[in-house]
């Protein structure tokens, strides 16, 4: 295949990279129809997980808060038991030590009563604020699943109608960088992954760089008609064709 590629004359290397460069940029406006959706179904994806985590959270919360109020209001039921108990020894009480013993111990349970029925009013009103927090978690997951629903069928149906253009297209790319060395195939490359269209070779228009605009001076125009070898912007590093090179 390097033999090949050697007896290949630089006109049709240029005449090759040229086309190279037509394919790629129908090939990038076909990725472009996509638009932001591939990262905007990643970024949503991605938001859910962090819901259902946080989601997951607030239940388990929602799930400890639930057993202590129990454990609260067991409490509550084991202290008036208590109450019931000490009333009913009150009434047989024979002596004053006895007595004042019982009813301290009568008061104590009493508050014990009063505080945790405090603790239960305020955890019955923490599990209704947990509640809203996971109806509004809830409600958020499932408007964003549909959204990533709506925005996975928009991607396959533009993936879809574009699948077969983008393949013929890269077959064509395939064929067009096997006339091109692989020295000029890198740097071709190189210069499209670091300029914002991806315009990798440019015809001179106007006396002018297709890609920068600067001024392409007389003398390397010349040499670009001419088709005898590889001319690159002194300003931008692009690639430089002769316009009518496809026509050739």
């Amino acid at each position: 295949m390097a033999k090949e590629k050697v007896t290949v004359s630089v006109e049709d290397r240029l005449r090759a990279l040229h086309q190279l460069q037509i394919i790629d940029s129908q090939v990038d406006k076909i990725r472009i129809v996509r638009g932001e959706l591939p990262v905007e179904i990643e970024d949503l994806e991605d938001l859910i997980v962090g819901l259902k985590t946080r989601l997951e959270k607030l239940t388990n919360e929602l799930d400890e808060v639930n057993t202590g109020l129990s454990a609260k209001q067991n409490s509550i039921l084991d202290a008036a038991e208590l109450v019931k108990k000490y009333e009913k020894q009150l009434k047989n009480i024979k002596n004053n030590r006895e007595f004042s013993s019982l009813t301290k111990e009568l008061e104590y349970k009493n508050l014990e009563i009063e505080l945790n029925e405090k603790h239960v009013n305020d955890l019955q009103a923490k599990i209704l604020h947990k509640k809203e927090i996971i109806e509004e978690s809830n409600l958020q997951i499932k408007d964003r699943e549909e959204e990533l629903k709506v925005k996975n069928t928009a991607l396959e149906a533009i993936v879809k109608e574009t699948e077969k253009e983008e393949k013929a297209l890269m077959k064509k790319s395939d064929k067009a960088q096997k006339v091109i060395e692989e020295r000029l195939l890198n740097s071709y490359r190189r210069i499209r992954s670091s300029v914002k269209n991806g315009l990798a070779v440019v015809s001179v228009s106007r006396d002018a760089c297709g890609g920068c605009f600067n001024q392409v001076p007389p003398q390397r125009q010349l040499d670009i008609q001419m088709h005898k070898k590889v001319i690159v912007c002194e300003h931008c590093g692009r690639i430089l064709v002769d316009g009518n090179l496809l026509d050739g």
